[in-house]
């Protein structure tokens, strides 16, 4: 492995931690950004996957060693990706801008309905830690009694 593949190699990586860390974030247009570093980071990613440059795959007519032809399929996917995120990006500025016209600004608001159930999963908790769990043996279907006699059941 070269020098120049391990530097690739971590630019990659970084860019695609870069744009993780942005898709992450509330503001709409830091996760447009995001989404454009993960293009470029695939875009990278695929190219350098594709091996060393060699000759153009089509040729005059001519013969050429199979070895020293290049890999066509990359740089195909290349210009897929590359039109995939063109289009992502159109969608996404579109929904960024239309959140900004209704809104104001460009945070994503929180949803009411995850709240309310986060509010109740914590009513929960808090009456589990005020009103504990009954002791396990004085329950309806515990074991022998002190007396000789069982509890609960059919005797």
């Amino acid at each position: 492995m070269s020098t120049i593949d391990v530097t690739l190699a971590l630019v990659v990586g970084g860019l695609f931690a870069v744009g993780f860390y942005l898709v992450l974030q509330r503001s709409l247009m830091r996760i447009v950004l995001g989404f454009l570093i993960l293009g470029h980071g695939t875009n990278l990613l695929l190219l350098v996957g594709g091996g060393t440059p060699g000759l153009p795959p089509v040729l005059d007519g001519t013969s050429a060693d199979p070895d020293r032809i290049a890999d066509p399929l990359p740089q195909a996917m290349a210009l897929t990706s590359i039109v995939i995120t063109f289009g992502l990006t159109a969608f996404l500025m579109a929904l960024a801008y239309r959140s900004w016209y209704l809104t104001g600004n460009d945070e994503v608001p929180d949803d009411p309905e995850d709240r309310r159930i986060g509010t109740i999963r914590e009513r929960a908790d808090e009456d589990r830690d005020t009103y504990p769990d009954p002791e396990p043996d004085s329950g309806p279907d515990a074991g022998p009694a002190d007396d000789g006699t069982q509890q609960g059941g059919d005797r």
